[in-house]
């Protein structure tokens, strides 16, 4: 199959429509917290890698991190992917049952969500928001 857009003797034109998820090289990403209005328990540490994004911004990509705890999750207009690869979750969004998530597990939160987040063991996931 041809590799259109990139040549074996250009390397700096490889790979430029691919972008890779290299877990470990991320770097030491940008720490931050919840609003301290929505943290319900636990002192929350975060820390995010910007991958990639797109369309001026509106579509984006990364990896996200967090220590325990639990706080109010608000999704505003945002559409978001979660792909969780490390840790333990434990998601409900108000009014419904608590939905735990693992290593390996995804799901989509779309815009209006509501809810609470409890990280009961610090949790690692790739993320795709529009």
């Amino acid at each position: 199959m041809s590799r259109p857009h990139s040549s074996p003797k250009d390397p700096s034109m490889a790979n430029k429509l691919l972008v890779p998820f290299k877990f470990n090289q991320l770097g030491e990403g940008r720490e931050s917290r919840p609003p301290a209005d929505r943290v319900l328990e636990g002192d929350i540490v975060c820390r995010n890698w910007d991958v990639d994004s797109a369309k001026d911004g509106a579509v984006r990509a990364g990896v996200w991190q967090s220590s325990p705890g639990l706080n109010r999750s608000i999704k505003g207009e945002t559409w978001e992917f979660c792909l969780i690869l490390s840790g333990l979750v434990e998601i409900t969004e108000d009014g419904c049952e608590p939905v735990r998530y693992k290593a390996g597990d995804c799901f989509i939160m779309k815009p209006g969500y509501i809810g609470t987040w409890r990280t009961i063991e610090t949790v690692r996931k790739v993320w795709i928001m529009a």
